[in-house]
């Protein structure tokens, strides 16, 4: 048995960044699990490699939800990374914070030290943005984002669309107001993927305090009384033993953190005694009050041969994008699947932007599956802030048991409004006048599906994931919460949780960012109590 100051669980997103401050000073060990591979696929890196990964059971866990009953019963399919950089080294790379009233919301929900204000300079911190240091943006953190300068005469046509609808262009989605149509930036730098992994790992790898364990899966926490002391992994087949001298971090995400919580005795007493595991401590909350974006993903068949189909279909045009990449860095292997974006409202009594668009020069039947063989587009919208609210629990104590997973998307009539009314929306953005020369036809939906009870129909069917589940460790101070407001368990000592289920809400936009500014601040607060 080794002993170290912290345990981090999980070198995802979060991960990878505790690991590099936690070890910054020199003062204190650190050892970081990660039950997945190293990230020594090139694809990883390579920006349209997010392709190579969507399916991939090597760097994927490739999870599927419970039959959900508002979506058909369908079991919709749930990707997460299972590699160093975890989610960040598979995602589609897209920079975006969320809305100033997201973190404000969770401040006045009693979460101290987590408004607009205290969390924008760890969004700072964290930002080596192309552009350069300003009030919002910061210019040497570990993370870079780029702009993506080519501009697609498709996406062109789309903003001005978005302009003849009453939605102004932007060039920053992170700026002092989201709403807008524009371009976005990306978690790139010289044409490579910039996950946390290559910005936060990367460069502590080599510091004498920190040790870095991959394929060891967590199995569970032990516990002295309330007490974590030591934290059992799986490697190789072989189960191990790590001292905990200070705290263990959980930054496994918003799956895997609750279910090792459960693993090790933390969670509702009657579905951990039906498994026969030995109770540590109630938390009602754990692996409650799960939140995710469901996108519908609305597809065009377009008049011009201009889409990435016609190039990725043609032996030449995929030629000519990988010159273009291997010579430049730059092309639609420089930029993955989704160039521009748009934050708009569609309910009057929604306070700012409610729905967010992904426009894509693509189409295929599934996100990141085969292009079809004629030129497409797409746009994906999906409602921004959800009140449906799902569950992630184990399904039997195995550290390797897959999770049971209920998404209950759209059981709120807020919900049904904001999403029928933003694809509706996605509808007449299609069919503006600035898009008359590239629109050929509605491929999904088709053209026969016109009234609200077919788009219905048609949501029900189509509707999936955009990769956002969160909230399922909530903070808070009621009983519907699982961390304090420094990311420590109810009720546990030297345990704590620093990834998206902490988060009180979903934030308006894509996870990525704040679940790094999430890792910054958790690593501030730890430091800080190590020092009392």
């Amino acid at each position: 048995m080794e002993t170290y100051d912290y345990v981090i669980v999980g070198a995802g997103t979060a991960g990878c960044v505790l690991a590099n401050r936690l070890s910054e000073n020199g003062k204190h060990s650190v050892l970081l699990l990660e039950a997945g591979p190293k990230d020594r696929y090139h694809w990883i890196h390579i920006p349209v490699g997010y392709a190579k990964t969507m399916f991939n059971e090597k760097y994927n866990w490739c999870f599927y939800t419970e039959p959900d009953p508002e979506m058909h019963n369908r079991r919709i399919y749930w990707p997460r990374g299972k590699v160093l950089g975890g989610s960040s080294s598979i995602n589609g790379l897209i920079y975006v914070r969320g809305q100033p009233l997201d973190y404000d919301l969770w401040a006045q929900e009693g979460n101290r030290g987590w408004g607009w204000d205290d969390v924008l300079p760890y969004f700072r911190k964290l930002e080596g943005n192309e552009r350069g240091e300003s009030e919002f943006h910061g210019g040497d953190g570990p993370l870079k984002c780029s702009d993506i300068h080519e501009r697609h005469e498709l996406m062109e046509a789309i903003i001005r669309a978005g302009n003849e609808l009453g939605v102004k262009t932007t060039d920053d989605f992170n700026g002092p107001d989201q709403a807008g149509v524009g371009y976005y930036q990306l978690f790139t730098h010289n044409g490579f993927r910039c996950s946390t992994a290559v910005g936060y790992l990367k460069p502590a790898r080599d510091r004498a305090n920190l040790r870095v364990e991959t394929g060891a899966m967590a199995k569970r926490i032990v516990f002295d009384g309330k007490k974590a002391t030591s934290i059992e992994y799986v490697q190789n087949g072989e189960t191990k033993v790590a001292h905990v001298g200070r705290e263990v971090v959980l930054s496994a995400g918003a799956l895997h953190s609750p279910m090792l919580l459960e693993r090790s005795g933390v969670g509702q007493s009657e579905l951990l005694r039906s498994m026969g595991i030995e109770m540590v401590h109630e938390l009602k909350a754990v692996g409650e009050n799960m939140q995710d974006h469901l996108q519908f993903r609305l597809q065009f068949r377009c008049k011009k041969p201009i889409t990435s189909n016609d190039k990725l279909n043609s032996f030449w045009g995929r030629m000519g994008i990988g010159a273009q990449y291997i010579l430049r860095r730059t092309g639609p292997m420089a930029v993955g699947i989704n160039h521009a974006g748009m934050f708009t409202q569609v309910l009057e009594e929604s306070a700012g932007p409610d729905i967010q668009f992904h426009f894509s020069a693509l189409t295929a039947s599934l996100a990141a599956g085969k292009p079809d063989k004629f030129p497409g587009f797409t746009f994906s919208v999906c409602q921004l802030r959800p009140t449906s609210r799902g569950s992630v629990h184990i399904s039997s104590p195995a550290y390797d048991g897959k999770p049971i997973i209920h998404p209950r998307y759209l059981t709120t009539d807020l919900d049904w409004r904001c999403s029928l009314a933003g694809v509706k929306f996605a509808r007449r953005l299609a069919d503006s006048p600035a898009l008359a020369d590239y629109k050929e036809a509605n491929h999904q939906p088709g053209p026969e599906v016109e009234s609200d009870e077919q788009i219905v129909e048609w949501m029900r069917d189509a509707g999936a994931t955009i990769f956002h589940p969160s909230c399922t460790t909530r903070m808070g101070s009621d009983d519907n919460s699982v961390v304090d407001e420094r990311l420590r368990v109810h009720g546990l000592a030297n345990v704590r949780v620093a990834d998206c289920g902490i988060m009180p809400n979903l934030v308006s936009g894509n996870t990525n960012a704040p679940v790094v500014m999430i890792g910054e601040k958790a690593s501030d607060m730890i430091l800080e109590d190590a020092a009392l």
